[in-house]
């Protein structure tokens, strides 16, 4: 068992988009940490079954042995303990809002995503259409604002930047582009691709696209 940087091993899987919200996290907030890379596939590590047995899932954030699970819970718990720089608004009715439209996202975004790539022809058409008006709400909840809690880079920033870096696949699969129904949703995509914590953190979209090809044909879905 490695012993991390202040304590911290990320359990990690350089695809999930939810690890990247971690890292992300992490990053803004400079605090060192190990990663170990789970195969999620061929075998999970006896320590990812052990450290979240409710869910078997990546990202677990071990914090000196004790594990933390869930990505928001994760980024959250991040934010409590290393309080700068702080990604919530300091007002009680900013948290609220922070906390409604992450819970939004986590429900909505990855699924209707996952939808298009997993479906063909009328089934596929639909799922577009889902996933469309799910962005054109999430953009009204951006509206003017540089960042989701105004001018800075903060909590639902990460949730849903973590999200994007499978976007270029489903508009693939989907035949069509998240700029042409969501233009300034793109705007603060390309913003937020601008911060070193998130460049050095998404991974590239052909990289996505291949992992998300080798999850099709695994599905059986051609």
């Amino acid at each position: 068992q490695k012993m991390a940087k202040e304590g911290l091993l990320l359990l990690d899987m350089w695809a999930s988009p939810f690890c990247m919200r971690v890292k992300i996290a992490l990053a803004e907030k400079g605090v060192a940490y190990e990663q170990q890379e789970e195969d999620l596939f061929g075998g999970k590590s006896e320590l990812l079954l052990t450290s979240n047995p409710i869910y078997q899932k990546v990202p677990v954030l071990l914090h000196d042995g004790k594990p933390v699970c869930e990505s928001t819970n994760i980024v959250s718990y991040i934010n409590e303990t290393w309080p700068s720089p702080p990604l919530l608004p300091p007002c009680a009715y900013g948290k609220a809002q922070a906390r409604f439209w992450a819970d939004f996202i986590d429900k909505k975004v990855f699924e209707a995503g996952g939808k298009i790539w997993m479906s063909s022809g009328d089934e596929l058409e639909v799922a577009k259409k889902d996933f469309i008006e799910i962005l054109k709400q999430v953009e009204g909840a951006l509206g003017e604002k540089d960042y989701f809690g105004g001018e800075s880079f903060g909590f639902v920033d990460i949730l849903l930047i973590g999200l994007t870096s499978w976007f270029d696949a489903f508009e693939k699969f989907g035949g069509f582009k998240v700029e042409d129904y969501t233009p300034k949703l793109s705007a603060w995509i390309k913003k937020c691709m601008e911060r070193e914590s998130v460049a050095k953190t998404i991974v590239e979209p052909e990289k996505i696209y291949q992992c998300v090809v080798m999850l099709r044909k695994m599905n059986g879905i051609e």
